[in-house]
């Protein structure tokens, strides 16, 4: 922290001469009434010192102690295109890691949102939402035929209870800690909704129906470190998942075309000679390349015959939280190599239809997925699974491991922001395992983040609009955060209000972290912090305090004051410059400019000073001017007076009032 060591020289200065501030012309008016600053509530050195489990390092890693327990999944699925249903079973190994004995486990039934009597159900406004339950009349849910557990050599009948979206199993016996097993297998059915809350659904389409399924098999509940068992209902916000591997295989008639998360394993049993001969030259070729083309849509040669119609397709997808899968008689399917820094092959792909293959952004899809994926590979961990799916469906956008459903109709520079954003997904949290089900800024935020520099880099600046901070972003965070009822980042999401979810959940938190990668720490320092959080992190479960302790101990700052004021709080914003006066009367012997913090919140200050003769300066304060009250005054080594300072001249920073940000002179000093 530095000591005030202008305050000796600023006492015996003598300030005869101050210029008046003139306005700012077409900036947004300070909201009336603005609290004072306090800056013991804003540097608060205990604010986010609570005492964590011992499983976690004081400066935000595992520990040595840490565990997480882990699910496998072996599923065997079949498609009832014309009933819109789903038969299936499910076999679980769960690996009690954990140091407790668990009498009882708990396994996500997440079908049952779409139960008429659900509690989603319940919360969904008579209008409907995006997320909620509103398909009147619609009979979902999981129907369980079975349910059998396998526990230390005995097999038996599960006994269980369904309770909404979760089944709670009551063992025979306890499992053991540190590597016991549990085998839970289940049989099961459900009714695909036409829209499944903006996550699953069918679209009909000219040559056939777009089926795309997720959340579609019981999944373990976690039982971590922090909470214990996680069993928050499946209502609107999305999910927090163990990870492990998959092994699974989707029967639909033969005329189909599946898209899954993970490796087809099986591609001579699914795919034409000539599919597998243009898939073998996309997995080579930088180029997008046709492996099911339009005019091929129609026609029978274009699919194998199959066994009385129908082919079952076989994927495994490794260390992952989740897998969903997409089918359909519609696509068109096309792929390319994606160039990983390691070296290692991966293959971008894209399933739409005839309809989406006439519109030019589709037809994009892949060189989509492929530079969003290469720029994030190499900016902060290589992206971990062998292949990327695009699938083009009634879901507007929505991220699977290694596969995600954007909307049919996404247009331009539109289907490059749903395609980045959704595979940024596949960093946070599909690889970074956080808490999205209470901490959504932890993964929406953190990928709109990574999305303003994707868009930034994406072919030389194409869509660089979308990630233009002071023009795109900051001028929406403002409004937002002037609105007294604007919900905060970290909050419940089912707490959040509808409208500000997109706010608190996303855009305050990336902006945010584009802040302190810009304005705080500097892209090296942040960089290197933020690639550190994912690397000790990755297929883990962090929690808000690992990431901020994290970035404060690699990025070798305290930055208690920023968690507190952008994540806990919507305090204000607001730097002024009130007066500027010079040593000793005289402008060469140097320039006294007094400043002004006068909203709760505070940020390092940028000054753009400029001259009498021409000269044009910048000057760069911390924040710790700040921690000393709400007023700050600095030496600025002029030689003839100054015509004007202005406080952030790029308009980065969410300043409430930018009229206060500029100082002119209204006369020079003779």
């Amino acid at each position: 922290m530095k000591k005030p060591f202008f305050s000796k020289l600023l006492a015996g200065a003598a300030l005869l001469w101050a210029g008046a501030a003139q306005a700012q012309p077409g900036a947004p008016m300070a909201p009336a009434g603005l609290p004072p600053f306090n800056a013991r509530a804003l540097f608060n050195p205990d604010y986010l010192n609570q005492v964590g489990p011992a499983t976690r390092t004081a400066g935000g890693q595992p520990g040595a102690t840490y565990w997480q327990n882990a699910a496998d999944y072996q599923i065997a699925a079949s498609l009832d295109e014309k009933a819109a249903r789903v038969t299936s079973s499910v076999t679980i190994t769960y690996t009690n890691n954990s140091p407790d004995a668990l009498p009882f486990v708990w396994v996500q039934l997440d079908q049952n949102l779409f139960r008429a009597d659900s509690r989603g159900a319940a919360v969904t406004p008579p209008a409907g939402g995006r997320f909620g339950n509103s398909a009147r009349g619609f009979q979902g849910g999981d129907s369980l035929q079975t349910v059998m557990i396998e526990l230390h050599g005995k097999k038996t009948k599960a006994q269980y209870r369904v309770y909404d979206t979760r089944m709670q199993i009551i063992l025979p016996e306890a499992m053991k800690p540190h590597g016991d097993k549990l085998k839970i297998s289940i049989a099961y059915a459900f009714n695909i909704p036409e829209y499944g809350a903006d996550r699953l659904g069918r679209l009909k389409t000219q040559n056939g129906e777009i089926f795309e399924v997720a959340q579609w098999y019981p999944r373990m509940a976690v039982y971590d470190d922090v909470e214990g068992w996680n069993t928050l209902p499946y209502m609107s916000a999305e999910f927090y998942l163990e990870y492990g591997n998959f092994d699974y295989t989707v029967n639909v008639p033969a005329n189909y075309l599946v898209g899954g998360s993970g490796e087809l394993v099986n591609p001579a049993e699914v795919l034409t000679a000539s599919q597998q001969q243009r898939l073998a030259k996309a997995a080579g070729s930088d180029q997008t390349v046709l492996v099911r083309t339009p005019a091929e849509v129609t026609q029978a040669s274009s699919r194998p015959a199959g066994k009385n119609g129908r082919l079952t397709w076989h994927f495994k997808c490794q260390r992952a939280r989740d897998v969903a899968w997409a089918a359909s008689s519609a696509f068109v399917w096309d792929a390319a190599r994606m160039n990983l820094p390691s070296g290692r092959k991966s293959l971008a792909m894209s399933l739409y239809p005839v309809e989406a293959a006439q519109d030019t952004a589709w037809n994009r899809s892949t060189e989509y997925i492929k530079k969003s994926i290469e720029y994030n590979s190499k900016q902060w961990y290589e992206f971990t699974y062998p292949v990327a799916t695009n699938v083009a469906g009634v879901v507007g956008g929505m991220e699977y491991p290694g596969i995600v459903f954007c909307g049919a109709k996404a247009r331009k520079g539109n289907l490059w922001g749903v395609i980045d954003h959704e595979f940024g997904h596949n960093w946070f949290p599909m690889i970074v395992g956080s808490n999205e089900r209470k901490y959504p800024w932890m993964d929406e935020g953190f990928n709109t983040f990574i999305n303003i520099l994707s868009s930034q880099n994406f072919n030389n600046g194409e869509y660089k609009e979308q990630g233009d901070v002071p023009a795109r972003i900051t001028p929406g965070i403002i409004r937002a955060m002037q609105d007294p009822n604007a919900d905060v980042p970290y909050t419940v999401p089912d707490v959040t209000q509808a409208r500000n979810l997109g706010f608190a959940a996303y855009s305050k938190t990336g902006f945010g972290l584009y802040l302190l990668r810009h304005e705080i720490l500097g892209p090296e320092r942040f960089d290197y912090a933020f690639r550190s959080y994912i690397r000790r992190w990755a297929f883990k479960h962090p929690t808000p305090r690992d990431f901020f302790r994290t970035m404060n101990e690699v990025g070798g700052e305290d930055l208690t004051w920023f968690w507190h004021e952008w994540f806990f709080e919507n305090w204000q914003l607001d730097q002024a410059v009130t007066s500027v006066a010079y040593v000793n009367q005289d402008p060469a012997k140097g320039s006294l400019i007094s400043l002004e913090n006068r909203g709760q919140a505070a940020m390092p200050v940028t000054a753009e000073i400029t001259e009498a003769s021409g000269k044009k300066s910048t000057v760069h304060l911390p924040v710790e001017i700040w921690q000393r009250g709400g007023t700050w005054t600095f030496r600025y080594n002029s030689t003839t007076p100054l015509t004007q300072v202005v406080l952030n001249p790029t308009n980065i920073l969410p300043d409430v009032n930018r009229q206060n940000n500029t100082w002119r002179a209204t006369k020079l000093p003779e």
